[in-house]
């Protein structure tokens, strides 16, 4: 059985992702689904000459977490036992670090909400850095 990787990138969500990792779930495809939230590590930003690196963590916190509700409530709903993580870095290097860590067979990456550039840049860097294979999801 796999272990299913789906990282939460954005106000969007994973929704896609998430949706995607239900069904093969239900297909018994896969036995672990983990969900991490990647959030920027914001204190390497210019915003730190202004905020502190805590209010601009809790910031970015609160815009995220209706994204990773919405993402989680979708497993809930399928029955889909999960584990998710908040973690913080670079998307790319975070995810594909995250990847070799636990021992991750695949990653659900939902692109459909970034932009054409963004998504693409996202998936040649992850692609460069990972070992893992990759599924993008528009």
């Amino acid at each position: 059985m796999l272990k299913l990787l789906i990282p939460v990138l954005g106000a969007k969500g994973a929704t896609e992702a998430a949706r995607h990792g239900a069904f093969l779930f239900a297909e018994k495809c896969v036995s672990e689904i983990e969900v991490i939230e990647v959030l920027d590590d914001l204190a390497q930003g210019r915003a730190v000459a202004f905020h502190s690196p805590a209010a601009l963590h809790r910031h970015e916190k609160h815009a995220a977490l209706d994204a990773l509700v919405q993402t989680c409530g979708i497993l809930d709903d399928a029955g889909v036992p999960y584990t998710w993580k908040r973690v913080f870095g670079r998307a790319e290097q975070t995810i594909a670090q995250y990847a070799a860590k636990d021992h991750v067979d695949i990653v659900v990456l939902d692109a459909g909400h970034l932009g054409f550039l963004h998504r693409w840049t996202v998936l040649a860097r992850l692609w460069r850095l990972s070992s893992t294979p990759v599924i993008v999801l528009h």
